[in-house]
């Protein structure tokens, strides 16, 4: 039986489905990397701004997936997605500082988010009919 999902008019550029389990282990592993060098650096200018944006971001990161599949708002995921660009946007810079190595380790994360984004906004645009009108 199809899903909501599969119901969706989708881009071109939307992976397969077999393509997001092993991509998201591969970025997960590169956050967790990622983290680790940030805190086990000794010296990190800019860590009371950074701590409140990671929260942040990872809140909205595992708020997304309840937004667009849990209550099918395309547009308000979308709004979540934008949210977490700009919260990574904003950390790698403040990770280089730190550790260049941190900071590079985010860059798939950020260009997955990116892809993301685009692709949330193309379902929000290609499937008028999953509209919320409020």
């Amino acid at each position: 039986m199809p899903s909501w999902y599969d119901g969706l008019v989708k881009p071109k550029l939307t992976p397969p489905k077999q393509v997001f389990w092993p991509v998201w282990m591969t970025l997960y592993a590169l956050i967790a990397a990622a983290l680790i060098l940030y805190f086990r650096t000794p010296e990190k200018p800019f860590f009371t701004a950074v701590i409140p944006l990671l929260a942040a971001h990872f809140v909205a990161g595992f708020s997304w997936t309840s937004i667009f599949f849990g209550k099918k708002r395309i547009l308000a995921a979308l709004i979540d997605l934008l949210f977490m660009d700009v919260t990574l946007a904003v950390i790698i810079p403040l990770f280089y500082v730190t550790n260049s190595l941190a900071a590079a380790l985010l860059i798939p994360y950020f260009c997955w988010c990116l892809l993301a984004t685009y692709l949330n906004w193309s379902l929000w645009r290609l499937n008028p009919q999953n509209r919320q009108r409020r």
